[in-house]
């Protein structure tokens, strides 16, 4: 007997089927339109529509066809835009245990929900936002239909054009942008203009997502908005929801586009006015690593010592340029800076997130290993000429689910749990003579303070440096 808050179907017989044996025929139908598709293994997140099944039923059973359903989530988070009031922020629904269809209900994650709204302010929970909304609603059917058994769901609706608040609530989102999670995010593209426009508009916007880069997307927008198109509204309803996936990505993902359709394909329906239905998976990408030429070790030990010179000379720091697109430098991701003269430690400082671009971590690090590392002096303009500089840059992390898929001497490791953790570089293993476990223990005991055993029952992420 299921206890608890229920969040009612209110879109039933409205967007989809309110019979439970015609609503299963029915999304099973859809779904066997795309039974050839490609499955991954790898799969991160779904972008889908979520208009009347009739419309955009299509297009979204292209993307649910793509997840594995061998593979065990732990949790599915669902993020879209409001379509009845403005929240400047997230909400995320605290208060129901389940979401109802007549297929079943779907547990909601009630604990991480919560924790989200401790985490940052930015999340609060309104009920109106989500009574009434259909956009995440819509989505569930889909998913009990192709995995039968739901994992629980966080639902979370985005509406603020805020930049800098989409940036908080990925920060606080990008922990659980593992491997053990999945996210549905919701939207429609093009809203109301004529059938030729939309195709033309709606090409646009995806070219732009399938770039991975949250820059070309909100461009990508802008441009549109500004295009003079006849009766477009929006390019992407779900916008937010969008770039907050994107912020999230950090260029680190391949996306894949796999249908678009617009509501003038459906039966010839009206072609003056449509809405554009596009379908995208976010693939995580296999290897943990990346390299680096020797030329761009070079400028980037360069980067170091001018930043360092710089800030001695009493000069403003400078801002390195590179193409955005193709440029290493402004991948984003972690660093450690030392420094040592005569072949003795003089600074070592370094930065775990992956929120700087390469190039300016590295100069903030090298300053900060320069003129910040409590254990010395700082560096003076004398001794400069002496001062070599070791740079280990970090490559994206990976959540690993067993020590098995943890290797000494080739990855570092990361700890978390709760609000503690703790780190130690992969070359600490080639100083030291321990085991796997005596690794795990002294970073846990030593780094992250939870106790010997506190690996245990953490998270446990794995990296690897470039050391040069």
């Amino acid at each position: 007997m299921i206890t608890g808050t229920i969040r009612p179907a209110t879109q039933a017989n409205r967007f989809y089927m309110g019979d439970a044996k015609e609503l299963e025929y029915e999304v099973d139908s859809l779904l066997m339109r795309h039974n050839s598709s490609q499955v991954y293994d790898n799969l991160a997140a779904l972008i889908v529509p979520h208009a009347g099944y009739y419309f955009s039923g299509n297009v979204a059973a292209s993307a649910y066809m793509t997840i594995n359903t061998k593979k065990r989530y732990k949790r599915i988070f669902l993020l879209g835009p409001s379509h009845h009031e403005w929240l400047n922020g997230a909400s995320v629904n605290t208060e129901a245990d389940y979401y109802a269809t007549p297929l079943g209900n779907v547990k909601v994650d009630h604990e991480t929900a919560i924790n989200l709204t401790k985490a940052d302010s930015v999340f609060t929970y309104r009920h109106s936002a989500h009574s009434q909304e259909h956009c995440l609603e819509v989505q569930l059917p889909f998913l009990q239909c192709r995995l039968g058994d739901v994992p629980p769901i966080v639902p979370i609706i985005i509406s603020t054009n805020d930049y800098y608040k989409l940036k908080r609530v990925a920060d606080v989102l990008k922990p659980y942008f593992t491997d053990e999670n999945l996210f549905v995010i919701s939207s429609d593209f093009s809203h109301y203009p004529s059938y030729e426009d939309a195709c033309e508009v709606d090409a646009k916007t995806g070219k732009a997502i399938e770039t991975g880069n949250v820059d070309e997307f909100i461009a990508a927008i802008e441009a549109n908005a500004n295009s003079g198109k006849r009766n477009l509204a929006t390019s992407a309803c779900g916008e937010f929801a969008i770039v907050t996936l994107m912020l999230m990505m950090d260029g680190q993902y391949d996306v894949k586009h796999l249908m678009y359709q617009n509501s003038g394909d459906i039966d010839n329906y009206d072609h003056n006015r449509v809405v554009g239905y596009h379908s995208f998976a976010i693939l995580r990408r296999n290897n943990t690593g990346f390299t680096l030429s020797d030329n761009e070790k070079k400028t980037l030990k360069g980067i170091a010592f001018q930043s360092i010179k710089d800030t001695l000379d009493g000069k403003p720091i400078a801002q390195p340029i590179f193409n955005p697109q193709f440029s290493i430098f402004n991948l984003k991701c972690g660093a450690f800076v030392s420094l040592h003269k005569f072949g003795r430690l003089r600074g070592c400082i370094g930065h775990f997130g992956e929120d700087y671009p390469l190039h300016e971590i590295v100069a903030r690090m090298a300053r900060a290993a320069a003129f910040e590392d409590p254990r010395f002096m700082p560096v003076t303009s004398d001794e400069l000429a002496d001062i070599d500089i070791e740079i280990s840059v970090l490559t994206p992390m990976r959540r690993i689910q067993s020590i098995d898929e943890f290797q000494l001497h080739r990855h570092g490791i990361y700890i978390k749990k709760g609000f503690r953790s703790g780190t130690f570089l992969p070359q600490v293993a080639d100083e030291v003579n321990w085991t796997k476990e005596e690794f795990l223990g002294h970073c846990a005991q030593d780094k992250a303070g939870i106790g010997w055993d506190g690996w245990r029952d953490a998270e446990l992420y794995v990296y690897e440096a470039i050391v040069f």
